[in-house]
């Protein structure tokens, strides 16, 4: 176990260095110079570990391991990027588990009948391109070709543009065919309070929350902040705050978990003495009722259209949809099992961020499992988890992809 902690030390500690903002939290975005220095460090490894190194289409990688047969694989892994400003271990923690899944299979000598592959994904988290879950709505064909090829950032540059120019090949086959694939195994830090304060190391995730991701743009009128009358303004940034402030007591109001954000907003021309023109928001809004989240996204459709009658204009776009997800309730038992054989605490959790496992549970069997974070905290700099509970993970997730792969 000690030798299992240190390499997922010496893991994570390698990938943090590869931020744009040093001493400031890990800032890596997909298709960016991090990017490629993380997935050349991460295909080194898998290489290493004796895994057949491939890129898709998006950029995602998959290290595998081949069976006796020629049949679908099991996949261990989670993404590589992140939110900016954010930690080491949201994502890499998962990615680093399949690693050493496979290094623990190797190490065993153990043969799979049926493949086993690593994977990394790219642009869970949407900080780049919006909406998120990018790597696994592409391998799953949610996110078509076409609309992948016309996706832009904040600076106009496309993904065919960001991809070549790390050496990728946006050209190579994207959607994967599910029956290549057996089942997804995912290691994920839990980003709440609940293992930590239960002193439990292992949560299995029963269900993720269902989610919905809008981008709004509210176009106004320009004009010089000391010359134009404020009875003839069309001030994009007011009616986006008027707006903005109405959301919260939408989720408050419906309950039960129901919950709505706005996370990012730009605004233009961003000048102090300039009255904004227009003004891009995005609006997430999370649920356990799928009914919960259908009407509050109808609500705040109905608000923001209200206002194309107030002086501006609004449009909405959905960026992502997700209905809530139950997990394999069989591979659920494989891990519960698999914990009490080992002794280790554990604990049935619900997820109430999303992840790339509730998008290939609608291809394939899927399941994930939680370790503690301290404080609760994610997202943020101070994000930890204890690499002991990471390992403790590992070994789970080692004898439940054992008896998926059925290996000997």
């Amino acid at each position: 176990m000690k030798e299992l902690v240190n390499r997922i030390e010496n893991h994570l500690h390698t990938l943090s260095k590869y931020t744009a903002t040093p001493n400031e939290g890990t800032t890596r975005l997909t298709y960016s110079v991090e990017d490629l220095q993380a997935r050349n460090y991460l295909k080194e490894v898998m290489n290493r570990y004796g895994l057949e190194v491939r890129e898709d289409g998006l950029g995602n990688i998959f290290g595998k391991m081949p069976g006796v047969l020629e049949g679908p694989s099991v996949l261990v892994g989670s993404h590589f990027d992140s939110v900016p400003h954010g930690g080491d271990y949201d994502g890499p923690a998962g990615v680093i588990a399949g690693l050493e899944v496979a290094k623990l299979f190797a190490d065993s000598g153990l043969k799979p009948k049926y493949p086993l592959e690593v994977i990394a994904l790219i642009e869970e988290e949407g900080s780049r391109y919006g909406g998120g879950l990018m790597g696994s709505r592409g391998i799953t064909g949610k996110l078509s070709e076409d609309d992948f090829l016309a996706l832009k950032d904040s600076n106009g540059m496309s993904t065919e543009e960001a991809m070549r120019s790390i050496g990728l090949d946006p050209m190579l086959p994207k959607k994967r065919d599910s029956k290549t694939m057996k089942a997804y195994l995912e290691l994920h830090i839990e980003q709440g309070p609940i293992l930590e304060e239960k002193q439990i190391p292992i949560g299995i995730v029963e269900s993720i929350v269902g989610l919905t991701q809008l981008e709004v743009t509210v176009i106004g009128k320009p004009g010089h902040a000391g010359t134009t009358p404020m009875s003839g303004r069309s001030d994009a940034l007011v009616a986006a705050a008027e707006i903005i402030a109405q959301l919260p007591e939408l989720g408050i109001a419906k309950g039960e978990g129901t919950v709505i954000t706005v996370g990012k907003l730009n605004v233009f021309p961003n000048g102090a003495n300039v009255i904004p023109g227009k003004v891009v928001f995005t609006v997430d809004i999370r649920s356990t009722d799928e009914n919960k989240m259908v009407k509050v996204t109808e609500e705040t459709v109905n608000i923001l259209q209200s206002y194309n009658q107030k002086g501006v204009n609004v449009t909405v776009e959905k960026q992502l949809y997700m209905a809530p997800t139950l997990l394999s309730a069989e591979i659920r038992q494989l891990l519960s099992n698999h914990c009490e054989k080992l002794g280790f605490k554990q604990t049935v959790i619900h997820s109430g961020a999303g992840h790339d496992a509730m998008v290939l549970a609608e291809v394939t069997e899927a399941a994930m499992v939680f370790i503690p974070s301290k404080a609760g905290l994610s997202h943020c700099p101070e994000e930890w988890s204890d690499a002991n509970d990471i390992a403790k993970a590992v070994h789970v997730l080692f004898e439940t992809a054992k008896a998926l792969t059925e290996a000997e």
